[in-house]
């Protein structure tokens, strides 16, 4: 008898097992941090299926939709989301066998936008620049195509009662237990409203004579802030932390629990998340840092011991090539490294930190593919074994030496590679530069003989857009 590989049939309308583990997330206390006279504690979010709190919000939100007859068989789940909200749609409505179909700012990150698709979801990118009343705002967008769609089902997490009530019910019931019934304040963001609401009534229910101060930690250009400040609603800026801040009050967002409220920039939120990573192995997403920044600054300011808890809203992974690359953080501006006042400053990988992928002379062009498409560039500098840069090799020299034999793959880097290099030394002129952006190369900068590294027309970009305020100054230091 022959033994099948096959999987055994899935029960008749029974979605996954993994939908169970959503919830009863795990409590840690803060250690390594000075959280002055308090004790911090935060609940791991970031231990939910789809990595983040949303998870709860999803099944919440399906499973009342389809109590309600608002999705039926078949139908389409739609949503406008910063991600999160995406992921756990993706997971709980496409394991019960909906289509999910997801609008996203495109200010997301990478690793969110393969997430949702990688669970079987369609995407919808749109414009992260734009407000509400624009036909490019995402909301808009995905309530226009709820209207479009046959069977279109419009989460609208922004305004669902599902979604608050899925902290009410078991969230901060989890919290209430975890703590032993013993909780001074809890420390939220706001994206949705939904955190704040469904955990401010449960623990004004547990705790009402005494109560439990419920803190706002807001990214610096939200709007909430000041609303909770001054009662006022100001004009929105712009921030980078993901899934929490918003220009508008959103519907199911009950601001009245709000009792104290801090507002944190994206370079501390960054920072803090980075630094818990470091001192509490904790790996937590953007928001994480916002909040922990927050919960932090409430705690050293009070002057008797209160036990506070915040929330790691979802995991790090989904921002590897954002906060947690040096690289991103230093072209964002969020990490600043020692000025030279020189061509050197526009560097955006330096070789001597090992920071350049680069190949050698005697390498195969099969190599030199690879580390191409592996690391998506499009060009590498041909280094020797000195330290000394000897040439130029991309995508079209490879072509050339390959498109007629593939077997050429084998040959050695220095039959294809430019040796006619445009050199500059770090103290040449911005006028030099773009010399060499109009002949249509890419600069290497050489301290003699000496390979500093590369400079491309997106890295003086990115140097001319974070010295947009002293740009006649950047300009004068290279004239």
């Amino acid at each position: 008898m022959t033994e099948s590989s096959a999987a055994p049939a899935a029960a008749h309308n029974k979605p996954p097992e993994i939908l169970s583990l959503i919830g009863d997330t795990p409590l840690v206390e803060v250690t390594q941090f000075d959280t002055g006279p308090c004790r911090l504690f935060l609940k791991l979010e970031n231990q939910n299926p789809g990595g983040s709190i949303k998870d709860r919000i999803a099944l919440s939100m399906i499973e009342a939709a389809e109590a309600e007859g608002k999705l039926e068989p078949g139908g389409t789940v739609i949503e406008a989301t910063a991600g999160n909200t995406g992921l756990g749609l993706a997971l709980v409505a496409g394991a019960k066998g909906y289509r999910v179909l997801l609008v996203i700012p495109d200010k997301m990150s990478q690793e969110k936008i393969s997430h949702v698709r990688a669970l079987g979801a369609e995407v919808r990118i749109t414009r992260s620049d734009v407000t509400r009343g624009h036909p490019e705002y995402y909301q808009d967008v995905a309530f226009r195509l709820a209207e479009e769609i046959p069977g279109g089902f419009y989460v609208n997490q922004f305004g669902n009662p599902a979604n608050p009530l899925a902290h009410e019910r078991t969230t901060g019931p989890e919290i209430w237990e975890q703590m032993r019934h013993d909780v001074d304040a809890v420390v939220v963001g706001v994206g949705s409203g939904g955190t704040l609401t469904g955990l401010g009534r449960f623990f004004n229910r547990v705790k009402p004579r005494r109560g439990i101060e419920m803190v706002l930690a807001d990214p610096k250009g939200s709007v909430l802030y000041e609303y909770v400040r001054t009662g006022q609603m100001v004009e929105s800026g712009s921030w980078a932390v993901e899934g929490i801040g918003e220009d508008f009050i959103p519907e199911i967002a009950d601001m009245s629990l709000v009792t104290e409220a801090f507002e944190i920039d994206d370079e501390e939120s960054f920072a803090t998340v980075r630094e818990l990573l470091r001192k509490e192995g904790i790996f937590g997403g953007s928001s994480t840092g916002t909040l922990l920044a927050g919960a932090l600054r409430y705690c050293r300011q009070q002057t008797k011991p209160k036990r506070v808890v915040t929330i790691v809203p979802d995991t790090g992974n989904k921002y590897l090539s954002k906060m947690y690359n040096d690289f991103w953080m230093a072209e964002q501006g969020f990490i600043h490294r020692p000025p030279h006042g020189d061509l050197s400053d526009l560097i955006s990988h330096r070789h001597e930190a090992g920071e350049v992928i680069t190949v050698g002379p005697d390498d195969s062009l099969l190599t030199a593919f690879k580390r191409m498409r592996d690391s998506d560039l499009s060009q590498l500098p041909v280094v020797d074994k000195s330290g000394r840069a000897v040439g130029i090799i991309d995508e079209s020299d490879l072509l050339v030496k390959v498109h007629r034999e593939p077997s050429h793959f084998n040959d050695q880097v220095k039959k294809a590679m430019t040796d006619q290099l445009e050199t500059l030394p770090p103290d040449a002129k911005l006028n030099d530069l773009l010399g060499v952006f109009d002949r249509g190369r890419v600069a290497i900068v050489m301290d003699d003989d000496k390979f500093l590294g590369l400079i491309t027309r997106t890295d003086l970009l990115s140097y001319l857009r974070l010295h947009m305020p002293k740009s006649i100054q950047a300009e004068r230091e290279f004239v």
